[in-house]
Order: C-alpha cells, then structure tokens, then sequence
C-alpha cells in the first residue's frame, strides 16, 4: 500500500478514534502531518479501495433550495401634535396657585401710573378692581393684600382654575363697551345705547373633524401624533397596516419610503423622511403553504424582513386615487385607535415605536 493510502486510512482513524493519551497540540502536530502528506502531488497516487472491501463514497453536488427573505420598507408617516396636552387637575391648581402667590409677592399695582384720575380709563379700571379685587385678570376673585390674603389655594371643585373659566374672563376683560346716542330724539333727551365692541376668541382645542368623526381629516385630535394607517387590497388579505412594499433593485431603505409615499399616497404631500436608519423591523415567517419559489435560482422565500422608517407631513393630504399598491382606504390615527384595528401580531411589532402622544 502506497503512502498516500496509509496517510488516509490514519486520518481516519485518528478522526473516528482519538487517542485519549494525546494531548490537544500532539493531536493536532499529527493531523498536520497527515494532511501534508496527503497534499503531496509527488506521492499521490491512484487509490486503490482498502482492505474490506467497501470503496470510498463519492461527493455530490448539493441540489437544496437556499432559503431566505423579503426585504421591505414600511412608513410611519406622522402628522406631530399641534397643541400642548391638557393639563391634569394638579397642574392646573398649582399654576393658578403660583399665579396668586406672584400677586402676594409682588408690588402694588400703580394705578395712576397707568391711568390718569377722572379718565374713561380710569373709571373702567374702578369698575373692574371692583369685581375682581385683584390687578390680574385670569385668577378668579382674590385680594393679596387683604384679610384672607393667605388663602391662595384653590378649593375642590373650584373652577378658576378651568382654563375655560380663564379664558372667558380674559375675554370678557377684554371687551369695551361703546356707548351711542339713540338717534335725534335719544340725543335730546340725552339717551345713549351701550354696545360691546365683540373681541376675537382663540380657536378651540376640539375642532369639527372631532365632533363629527372625520378620520381622514389631519385637523382632528390637535393633542396627539396621527399616523398614516392603509388599508390592503384583498390579494393582500385587505387588512388595515402602514404603506409598505419591497425594496427594487439596489435602492436603499430612505429611497423606498420616498417611492412608496409617493406610489401610495400621491404627489399632493409634502413630505421628509427624517434619516436612513430605521426605527425598528419585523420578521415574518412563511408557513409551508406561503413559501416562494424565486424563479431560475435556487432560493425559496420563506418570509419577510420589514423595516420600520420614520416620515413626517408638513403640509397636503393623501390621495389614494390611482396608487400603486393596490390600497382601497386610509386614515389618520392616533396610537390608541391604531391598537383597534391591527391584528395582535401586527400590534406587537409596532406598539412599542409609535408615539404616546
């Protein structure tokens, strides 16, 4: 037997049956040597089958499909909230608290600084210290400098510290009262008509796409973060989820949001897609009846891997017309109405990347 054929039935067995007197680096100096011999071209030589008998198996080439995933993007398109929360009851009696600690706190009012004696002004400021007791004017009626000064905190169930209650007396403070002569007889016997000038009421909190429902509208829910939620055609099961598709070509995560914004919602939305780096992804696996075959390759897909990108609007609306996902409807949600209408797998994958408020 040639040395060739030595060296690799000694292989073998060295493989099968390892020495337990031989130390680790022994072992390893032998197979060394081993597999120098058996590179040697100088002496190989045609295999001759061993001893038994049984001839050595030959390689094949592997025949098994490759298996992998979809890579696609998915939008978080959001319209930021446009309003501060509402305060909780602690807030608002411990502002309107510091409010009345600052009247304690601070100097009189000057008033002849502001409005000389015997003025229209001055006999309006008399009318109205009357009512109020107090300078300021969102505070309710309270008198720093008086007997019961010290009792600046607001009692239970109080509404001076409603911030509606504030802003009515602000406004009613703010309107002036004009006084005219009721035509020629009124002017002779000296009658006048008292009108208020009307003052201009901020906007409120509650807009009319709240009152009457309108999801589609960006003007709803001033407070809260609303997102761009979809709805599927039935090739994809028509359920409700973010805009999403597979990445084309060599194109990255930021250049598929911009094409699926665009391919979903229209043109008619001005949009930025803050960065490249995703807020998060999910995995999805196939099961054996939803597996793929890739065409001429041997990969199957057995499931995707969709990356979450965050969006936001500035300006514009969706429009579904024409797009080319195959989406049917939309919404702007906020998280709490999102929760409503995802499956329990889709809810878990997205819950703990969009905004509480």
């Amino acid at each position: 037997m040639r040395r060739r054929q030595e060296a690799i039935l000694r292989l073998a067995k060295i493989r099968t049956r390892p020495n337990a007197y031989l130390c680790r680096q022994c072992l390893h100096k032998r197979l060394a040597s081993t597999a120098t011999a058996i590179a040697d071209p100088a002496q190989a030589g045609p295999i001759e089958p061993p001893p038994s008998g049984r001839a050595l198996p030959q390689s094949t080439p592997s025949t098994s499909l490759r298996t992998t995933h979809s890579i696609k993007a998915s939008v978080l398109l959001s319209r930021p909230p446009m309003l501060t929360r509402s305060l909780t009851p602690f807030e608002k009696a411990f502002f309107l608290y510091q409010k009345r600690l600052n009247e304690r706190l601070a100097l009189p009012f000057t008033r002849y600084f502001y409005y000389q004696k015997g003025t229209p002004g001055d006999v309006e400021w008399k009318q109205k210290i009357r009512e109020r007791l107090t300078p300021a004017r969102d505070i309710g009626r309270y008198n720093a400098y008086g007997k019961e000064g010290w009792n600046d905190e607001v009692l239970v169930g109080a509404q001076e510290a409603e911030p509606e209650n504030q802003l009515e007396a602000l406004v009613r403070d703010a309107e002036v009262e004009v006084k005219e002569e009721e035509g020629e007889e009124g002017a002779a016997r000296g009658q006048q008509e008292v009108k208020t000038e009307a003052v201009q009421r901020p906007m409120p909190r509650v807009t009319e796409a709240d009152r009457v429902g309108d999801t589609k509208s960006l003007d709803r829910r001033l407070e809260r973060t609303l997102y761009l939620v979809v709805k599927e055609g039935k090739e994809r099961g028509g359920r409700w989820w973010f805009p999403s598709d597979g990445l084309m070509g060599k194109e990255s995560l930021h250049t598929a949001t911009e094409r699926i914004i665009v391919h979903a919602g229209g043109v008619n939305m001005n949009t930025w897609v803050v960065g490249n780096i995703p807020l998060g992804h999910f995995v999805l696996n196939y099961g054996t009846q939803e597996a793929k075959l890739v065409p001429q390759e041997t990969q199957e897909i057995r499931g995707e891997k969709l990356f979450f990108m965050k969006g936001r609007i500035m300006a514009g609306q969706a429009n579904l017309t024409d797009n080319k996902l195959g989406l049917t409807d939309f919404q702007w949600l906020a998280k709490d109405e999102i929760q409503t209408l995802l499956t329990p797998r889709d809810w878990n994958a997205v819950k703990l990347i969009l905004a509480e408020r």
